[in-house]
Parts: structure tokens; C-alpha cells; sequence
């Protein structure tokens, strides 16, 4: 696994391209699919998932408001990539549980598809 909280982390441990989050931001499918390929390539793995979001309480926008988070997923038995974008409510610990539930969910979705 990768903690990967800033933009340097992202770009030095998951090879998420500095444009991609000058472009895009931090939180965007972009970077979050950078981010699962990046993890893939990084690991041993088959699978990977990334999330990148805003879980609050400050740091929203118009725009990016608190409780949207992206998933990337990158498969790299079957070249599959996606992301899904998210918009959960509640608390910091809201969204940061729904996160981990949706991204487990995707992960069980993509191995049964298997």
C-alpha cells in the first residue's frame, strides 16, 4: 500500500505526472487513475486501487466540494482501467468510511468479473 497525501508523494511513489495534477488538481479522475497505474506498476499486484477526494471538513470548493472522491482502478490482467467519481455526505469520518466501502465494493466487482 501507498500513503500518498501529497502532490510529491503522488508524483515520487505513484509516477502521477506533475501536469496531470497541474491540469487536473490533486483530486480529479486523472490523478486518480495516475494513480492506480502508478500503484500497479509499483507492486507485485494484479489489482490496484487509488482514492483521492476531500473528506472535510475545509478544504471544498464550488467546484470540488467536501465528500467528492475518485477511485482509480487499474487491472493489469486484463488492461482494464477506470475511475468513478463519488460524492459522499456526512463527517471527515463519513466520507472517509463510505470511501473504503465503495473502493472494497469495486475492488470485489472487479475480481468476480474475473
Amino acid at each position: 500500500g501507498f500513503v500518498s497525501y501529497s502532490y510529491d508523494a503522488k508524483m515520487a511513489q505513484l509516477d502521477v505526472e506533475r501536469k496531470t495534477i497541474g491540469d487536473f488538481g490533486a483530486v480529479s479522475s486523472e490523478t486518480a487513475l495516475e494513480m492506480a497505474i502508478g500503484a500497479l506498476r509499483s507492486s507485485h499486484a494484479d489489482i490496484a486501487i487509488a482514492v483521492t477526494g476531500i473528506a472535510g471538513p475545509g478544504g471544498g470548493t464550488d467546484e470540488k466540494p467536501v465528500g467528492l472522491v475518485y477511485i482509480g482502478l487499474a487491472n493489469g490482467r486484463k488492461v482494464d482501467t477506470y475511475t468513478i467519481k463519488n460524492n459522499f455526505a456526512g463527517d471527515r469520518s463519513d466520507v472517509r468510511l463510505a470511501t473504503v466501502r465503495k473502493a472494497f465494493e469495486t475492488l470485489q466487482l472487479e475480481i468476480d468479473r474475473a
